[in-house]
C-alpha cells in the first residue's frame, strides 16, 4: 500500500532530472524519474476506485462527472475535423502576420492599457489587483479575486489575450456564492468549467472584430503606433495560426487542441502500459506530424516542453479543450439569450456578459453536477459541434478555404 508521500517523493526527484533533460535537449535521462512518477500514479489510482482504471480516476479527480468515454469522444471528434481544417490552413495562399502589434512596447504603458481593459470589462478592483507573472494564473475566492499578466516587449498582443484569459477566471471566482463560501458548494465546478471561462474571454471577446473596434482606441491613447492599424487588421493579426509552432503554450486557437490531443493520447497509453516512457519521443514526434504537419526538432521542443509530468500531473490536459469546447456552447446560447453580442462588445458594453455568466455559470458553485450545469446554461449537454462549427467558420473566412 502506498503512503501518502510517495507522489511528491516521486515528483520531486523528477522534476531536477526534467529540468536538465530539457537543458540537453534529451528525454534519455529523465525516464527512470518519470516511470517512478507513473508507477505511483497508476498505484494511488486504485485506491479509490479499482475498478475505473487509472487514466479514469485521474480524469474524475478535476471533473467528476466528465467521463473519460465523453472526453475521448469530444477530442476524436476534433481530430476528425480539425486535423484536415489545419491542413488545409497550411495550403493556403493568404499570408496573415502580426504586423499590426509587433513593435516595442515599454512594459510600464502595457500594465496601463492592461488596466484600461480591465477597468472596460468592469474587472473589480475593490476585491483584486493585477501583478506580473512568469507564468500568469489567477486565483481567489468571491471576495479576493487576483489576476497576473505577462509582457512582451516586442509584441503587444500577448499582454491583451493573457490579461483576458486570467480575468475570465477570477470573474468566475468573484461570482461564486458569497453565502456558501468556506464549503464545497461555494467552490467552482472544476477544471473544464473554470477554463471556458477564461477561454470565453480571451476568444470569443477578445479574438473578435468587434473587440478591436472597441479596444483601438484604448490602445491609441497609449501607443501611437496603432494610428494607422484598423479594427480589420488587428483581427486578422489576432487570429494568426501558426504553422510551424511545436509548443503548445505559444499556440493558435485552432491548432492548441492538437497540442493537447497528442498529450492525451500519450497519457492515456503511458497509464495503461501500451507504451513504455522510453518509446515517448519517436511517438511524440509521430503524432505531431500527423496532427500538426510538424515535427520538433529535439525533445526539449517536444515531450519535454511541459514540467507537468514530472510534477506527477498526468490526465490534466484535456480539460483545457473541453473548456474551450465548453466556452463555443456558452457563446452561442449567450447570443441567442442576449441577441448581438458583437455590437455589445463594439460598443464596450460588457455588464450584460458578465451577468449572464455570473448567473448561468458562476452563482451555481458546485450545486451542480458539471453536466447538468452545462445542460441548465446551454440547453443541451456538453457537445462539440459549437467549438468546430465556430472554428470552422471563423477560419475558413480568415483563409480564403
Amino acid at each position: 500500500e502506498s503512503g501518502g508521500g510517495d507522489q511528491p517523493r516521486a515528483a520531486s526527484g523528477a522534476q531536477p532530472a526534467g529540468r536538465e533533460a530539457h537543458n540537453e535537449s534529451v528525454l534519455d535521462s529523465v525516464v527512470p524519474a518519470l516511470e517512478r512518477v507513473i508507477g505511483v500514479t497508476k498505484r494511488d489510482a486504485d485506491h479509490p476506485d479499482p475498478d475505473a482504471g487509472p487514466v479514469e480516476t485521474r480524469l474524475n479527480e478535476d471533473e467528476p462527472y466528465l467521463d473519460l468515454e465523453q472526453a475521448k469522444r469530444i477530442l476524436d471528434q476534433l481530430k476528425s475535423e480539425l486535423v484536415p481544417l489545419i491542413s488545409e490552413v497550411r495550403d493556403s495562399d493568404v499570408a496573415l502576420d502580426q504586423a499590426a502589434f509587433t513593435g516595442h512596447y515599454p512594459e510600464e504603458e502595457q500594465m496601463a492599457l492592461a488596466r484600461d481593459v480591465l477597468d472596460a470589462v468592469e474587472y473589480e478592483w475593490e476585491h483584486g489587483r493585477l501583478d506580473t507573472a512568469p507564468h500568469p494564473f489567477a486565483g481567489g475566492t468571491p471576495f479576493d479575486a487576483r489576476i497576473t499578466t505577462r509582457f512582451d516587449e516586442e509584441n503587444l498582443l500577448s499582454a491583451i489575450s493573457t490579461t483576458l484569459h486570467e480575468f475570465g477566471h477570477a470573474s468566475y471566482s468573484l461570482g461564486l456564492p458569497e453565502s456558501e463560501f468556506g464549503s464545497v458548494l461555494g467552490r467552482a465546478r472544476g477544471h473544464a468549467v473554470h477554463e471556458s471561462q477564461s477561454r470565453f474571454w480571451e476568444n470569443h471577446v477578445g479574438r473578435t472584430r468587434a473587440f478591436w473596434e472597441f479596444a483601438l482606441p484604448l490602445i491609441r491613447e497609449r501607443f501611437d503606433e496603432f494610428d494607422d492599424v484598423t479594427p480589420e487588421a488587428a483581427y486578422r493579426s489576432a487570429n494568426l495560426v501558426y504553422e510551424d509552432n511545436p509548443i503548445r503554450v505559444e499556440a493558435d486557437e485552432l491548432t492548441y487542441h492538437m497540442h493537447i490531443l497528442l498529450r492525451f493520447e500519450i497519457e492515456r497509453a503511458l497509464l495503461t502500459d501500451e507504451i513504455d516512457v522510453a518509446d515517448v519521443p519517436d511517438i511524440w514526434n509521430e503524432k505531431s506530424e500527423e496532427y500538426l504537419g510538424i515535427t520538433p526538432d529535439n525533445d526539449a521542443e517536444g515531450p519535454l516542453q511541459d514540467i507537468h509530468w514530472s510534477m506527477g500531473s498526468l490526465v490534466n490536459f484535456q480539460n483545457y479543450t473541453l473548456g474551450s469546447v465548453l466556452a463555443a456552447q456558452i457563446d452561442s446560447a449567450m447570443r441567442t439569450d442576449l441577441g448581438d453580442i458583437d455590437a455589445r462588445i463594439a460598443n464596450g458594453e460588457f455588464g450584460a456578459i458578465r451577468t449572464w455568466l455570473t448567473d448561468n455559470i458562476h452563482s451555481h458553485g458546485r450545486r451542480l453536477p458539471t453536466d447538468e450545469l452545462i445542460r441548465e446554461a446551454t440547453g443541451e449537454p456538453l457537445t462539440a459541434e459549437y467549438f468546430i462549427d465556430y472554428v470552422t467558420e471563423k477560419y475558413s473566412n480568415l483563409y480564403d478555404l
